[in-house]
């Protein structure tokens, strides 16, 4: 048995939506993207300040230091910074990829309807 097929019903107004949606979230994805990307390096830094204080503060070796900075509160909302800000970005990628389907979808179909009004001639 082959299978069903379903036609795909697009119409201009889809396609433009799709297109402005690129348009308007391209650079929130942006924004994202460099906010999760300042929050990764931020957190070599915070680590590094925190292990500091812990070896001025008497902790002996370079390994119990980064025990204290692992543990410390504010390493640990800078991680959960991280994982909104990684949440957003992919929530933004994939919106985008679906416009771009979107879009790629409707270009098949359009090419897919020219070669059968041509073949009906």
């Amino acid at each position: 048995m082959e299978p069903r097929k379903v036609p795909i019903k697009m119409n201009q107004k889809d396609i433009n939506d799709a297109v402005d949606y690129l348009y308007t979230h391209g650079k929130k994805y942006a924004e994202a993207k460099a906010q999760r990307t300042y929050l990764e390096e931020y957190r070599k830094s915070q680590k590094a300040m925190l292990m500091k204080v812990a070896m001025t503060n008497g902790v002996k070796t370079v390994a119990a230091a980064e025990i204290e900075a692992y543990a410390d509160a504010a390493y640990v909302e800078i991680l959960k910074g991280l994982a909104a800000a990684v949440e957003q970005e992919e929530t933004l990628r994939w919106g985008l990829v679906s416009a771009q389907a979107r879009i790629e979808v409707w270009r098949s179909t359009e090419a897919s309807n020219r070669v059968m009004d041509r073949a009906a001639m």
